[in-house]
């Protein structure tokens, strides 16, 4: 598994861990179910790596409750 810095990746989650690991989690669950992948070179086959790197590059963010936004 490829190390992916913890403070760039809380940028993008709300500077939450708990909320980095469930949207990470959700993510990784997503593709598992055959959901497309949101970059195109990753550093491995894992769902659970591919999940960081995409909140890593900003492709996954999470959904502001009170408008549905991204």
């Amino acid at each position: 598994m490829s190390y992916q810095p913890v403070e760039k990746l809380l940028v993008n989650s709300g500077n939450s861990v708990y909320k980095l690991i469930r949207l990470a989690a959700n993510r990784a669950m997503e593709l598992a179910e055959g959901k497309p992948r949101l970059i195109e070179k990753t550093s491995s086959e894992k769902t659970a790596t591919i999940a960081l790197e995409e909140i890593l590059a900003g492709k996954v963010k999470l959904k502001d409750a009170e408008n549905g936004k991204n």
